[in-house]
């Protein structure tokens, strides 16, 4: 379908648990800005442990968002103002669900809301994801969520990973297509995280196969079911990479299902 530049008005909501997520969906910011859509952005952590501050992170990914003309005071570093730390974002669910749904009904004109995917890449994104959906049931706005694949270790061994690549069992794909005027200025925005230049000499190659390759970003609804199931069979990335554990994290999202108002997340629009 073609979108017509300035087609439609309300607001775009992107969620991203770290500062530089935002790779997994450039394309999916430009096409919303094409339709007319305000973009609204929020990172649930600071992005950094150990104390240490953001600034640099914060400063990174202010700098590709403008580049892409997204305002700064569209982008709302909600992990510094709750003091969440990088590979903490499980520990403050409940925190994150009450942040989010207040921020989301404060958007009177959300059209779309995007999300990491349930996928076992890192346990800020498979918490995030479990947040946001249930925000987003509180908030009324399920049938605006999309998840979006960053990285997970699905049909992969050892210390290897698919990046970008959406599993099956998170249903049907959308596919966006990255026209190819962009993505070679998406892959030069990959390049702009000098803080992260460890992280991205692993995700570079794979991010510029699928770029040049494959050339689309992947969307999917989401599933509250699928909080109950680990993401795919085998062990998940993060429990490789000894971030965490499917336990660990499976016992937050549950702990923080329990404590939702009856009936608050099984309303029409979670599929």
């Amino acid at each position: 379908m073609r979108i017509e530049q300035g087609s439609s008005s309300g607001s775009a909501v992107f969620l991203f648990a770290h500062q530089d997520d935002e790779f997994g969906v450039f394309q999916s910011i430009e096409r919303d800005r094409a339709r007319g859509l305000r973009i609204r952005i929020a990172y649930l952590t600071t992005g950094v442990s150990d104390g240490r501050s953001p600034i640099f992170r914060n400063a990174e990914s202010l700098r590709v968002l403008s580049s892409m003309g997204i305002p700064a005071e569209d982008i709302v570093f909600a992990g510094s103002l709750l003091t969440i730390a990088d590979g903490s974002l499980s520990d403050r669910l409940t925190e994150v669900v009450h942040w989010l749904t207040d921020w989301l009904k404060s958007i009177a004109d959300l059209e779309r809301l995007y999300v990491p995917a349930w996928e076992g890449g890192h346990p800020d994104h498979d918490s995030l994801h479990a947040a946001a959906l249930i925000a987003a049931s509180r908030a009324g706005c399920c049938s605006s969520l999309r998840q979006f694949p960053l990285y997970n270790a699905y049909l992969r061994t050892g210390p290897f990973f698919r990046v970008m690549c959406p599993l099956p069992d998170n249903g049907t794909v959308e596919r966006v297509r990255i026209p190819w005027r962009n993505r070679l200025r998406f892959l030069r925005n990959c390049l702009q995280y000098p803080s992260q230049a460890r992280s991205w000499l692993g995700l570079f190659p794979f991010a510029a196969f699928h770029y040049l390759v494959v050339g689309a970003e992947s969307l999917q609804h989401v599933s509250l079911a699928r909080l109950r199931d680990r993401p795919h069979v085998g062990s998940l990335y993060y429990e490789r990479r000894r971030f965490s554990t499917w336990q660990q994290v499976s016992s937050a999202v549950n702990a923080c299902l329990r404590n939702q108002p009856a009936g608050s997340v099984a309303i029409q629009g979670i599929e």
